[in-house]
């Protein structure tokens, strides 16, 4: 196993514990290959960088996925930025900030994927 690796299912756990089983895993299913690029990539390259700390990151990257309105990778990252010690009023002031540079109705789905995730629908 690449340290990439290790230190990507290693962050990944941390983040979201009980997502993934104790020990190496293979991937598989439909394009198994891009899980791994995933974890070697972002958990294991970016998430590790000490530029931001993961609330930072989680700040940045919930941005960003409101801007794309990546409503799947979206409802990992409430629950992981959760993880990263932002509080949900906090979360709540990333959706507001989000509707004056992304748009109403991506706050809006936002919203709705937060209130589901974090338990508050």
């Amino acid at each position: 196993m690449s340290n990439l690796r290790e230190d990507g299912l290693r962050v990944f756990r941390e983040m979201l514990p009980g997502t993934l089983p104790d020990g190496d895993i293979e991937f598989d299913g439909f394009a198994p290959e891009l899980m791994e690029i995933g974890v070697e990539s972002v958990f294991g390259r970016l998430w590790t960088r000490e530029g931001l700390g993961r609330r930072d990151r989680s700040l940045v990257t919930l941005g960003i996925l409101i801007a794309l309105r990546a409503t799947e990778e979206m409802k990992a990252h409430f629950r992981i930025a959760r993880q990263n010690g932002l509080s949900d009023d906090e979360l709540a002031e990333v959706i507001y900030h989000a509707s004056g540079y992304a748009g109403f109705p991506a706050a809006a789905t936002a919203r709705n994927i937060a209130a589901a995730e974090l338990g508050k629908a």
